[in-house]
C-alpha cells in the first residue's frame, strides 16, 4: 500500500459560472520513504495541491476526488481524526517561517505544543524533546528560549522542520521551504531535509519552482501546468531528458555546470501560465508551445505511458530540439 494516494483531485474556488479551477484531476502516489517533487511556475496549482493534502484550504475551495493517507481518505475524516492526522500522520513545512511562527512565543514553547497536545507528553518531557528536535536540525538547545525575530531566516526554517518532525509523522509536505533564503543556506536546509527523511524513512512531498533542486533531493518529479500534472517520472530523467515541452523549458531555464552554452544563454519560456479563470481550449500549454500542432488547440491531453514515466503530450517522443525558427 502506498503511503499517499491522490486520486482525480479537483480543487475549484467559488461556484457557478465564475468558479475558478485551480487543480484539475491530479493523480499522484508516494510510497513510504519516497521523496516526490512537484514543480511548476507560480499559478500552476502547486500550493493549492499541497494545502489540499491536509485539508487546509479556505471554505471557498470546493474539493473533489480522494486523498488517501495510509489508506484513510483525508477528505472524509471527522474533525477530531483530521486534527490528529495533521501532526502524527502528516505535517507541513510552510514557506516563510516568520509568518508561520508565533512572534510573541518562545521557540521551545512552539515546538513543545504539539508534543503536549498530540503525544500527551508532560511539560518536562516536552521541553526535553523540543531540545532534542532542535539538535536534530542543527540548532543548540539554548535557542529554545529565543523568539522568532532573534533567529536568522535559515534558523527559523530549521525550527519549522523541527516542529514538523515533533510527532514522528509518516509524511512531510514542504511547500517551497527555502524561499527567500540565500543559496548557501538553501543548500544546507535541503541537505538537512534529505538527511532527515532518509534517516526516519519519511515520505516527502516537496514543492518548488526550481527543477534542479527537486532533481537533487527527490526520487520522482511531477511537473504541473494550469492545474494538471503534465509529466511525472524519475527525478533525474525528468530533469535531464524531459519529454513534455513544458518540462523541457523548466529544465533549460537553469544553467548547467560544465555546459558553457547553457551558462551563457539559458533558455526561458515566453509568456505566462494561463489565468485559471480563462483556460484556453485543448491543451492549456499549446499557446506557448514550440511544437504545437492543430489538434493541440482543441484536444485536451492526459497522462499516458507506463507507471514509471507518464507524459500528457501528443508528441512525447519527439526530438528535444524545437522546429526551426521556433523557440521555447
Amino acid at each position: 500500500m502506498n503511503l499517499l494516494e491522490v486520486q482525480n483531485l479537483t480543487v475549484t474556488y467559488g461556484s457557478g459560472p465564475t468558479a475558478v479551477p485551480a487543480v484539475r484531476g491530479v493523480d499522484l502516489t508516494v510510497a513510504a520513504g519516497q521523496q516526490l517533487g512537484i514543480a511548476g511556475e507560480s499559478g500552476c496549482g502547486k500550493s493549492t495541491l499541497a494545502l489540499a493534502l491536509l485539508r487546509l484550504l479556505p471554505p471557498s475551495a470546493h474539493v473533489d476526488g480522494r486523498i488517501l493517507l495510509d489508506g484513510e481518505d483525508v477528505l472524509t475524516m471527522r474533525w477530531g481524526r483530521l486534527r490528529a492526522v495533521r501532526w502524527a500522520g502528516a505535517s507541513i513545512v510552510f514557506q516563510g517561517a516568520m509568518h508561520s511562527l508565533n512572534a510573541v512565543r518562545r521557540i521551545g514553547e512552539q515546538i513543545a505544543e504539539p508534543l503536549l497536545v498530540h503525544r500527551r507528553a508532560t511539560p518536562a518531557a516536552a521541553r526535553t524533546l523540543a531540545g532534542e528536535l532542535l539538535r536534530s536540525v542543527g540548532l543548540p538547545e539554548g535557542r529554545a528560549d529565543s523568539y522568532p525575530h532573534e533567529l536568522s531566516g535559515g534558523q527559523r526554517q530549521r525550527v519549522m522542520i523541527a516542529m514538523a518532525l515533533a510527532c514522528d509523522p509518516a509524511l512531510i509536505v514542504a511547500d517551497e521551504p527555502t524561499t527567500a533564503l540565500d543559496v548557501m543556506i538553501q543548500a544546507q536546509i535541503l541537505r538537512l531535509v534529505q538527511q532527515l527523511v532518509t534517516e526516519r524513512h519519511i515520505g516527502l512531498v516537496m514543492i518548488s519552482h526550481d527543477l534542479a533542486v527537486l532533481a537533487d533531493v527527490c526520487d520522482r518529479l511531477a511537473v504541473m501546468y494550469a492545474g494538471r500534472v503534465v509529466e511525472e517520472g524519475p527525478a533525474r530523467a525528468v530533469f535531464d531528458a524531459a519529454r513534455h515541452p513544458y518540462g523541457q523549458a523548466l529544465s533549460a531555464a537553469f544553467p548547467r555546470v560544465g555546459d558553457p552554452a547553457s551558462r551563457r544563454a539559458p533558455r526561458g519560456l515566453p509568456g505566462d501560465p494561463p489565468d485559471p479563470a480563462a483556460l484556453p481550449t485543448g491543451c492549456a500549454f499549446h499557446p506557448r508551445c514550440a511544437w504545437a500542432l492543430e489538434p493541440c488547440a482543441h484536444d485536451d491531453q492526459f497522462l499516458t505511458g507506463n507507471d514509471d514515466h507518464r507524459v500528457a503530450c501528443l508528441l512525447a517522443d519527439r526530438p528535444q530540439v524545437p522546429p526551426s525558427g521556433r523557440t521555447l
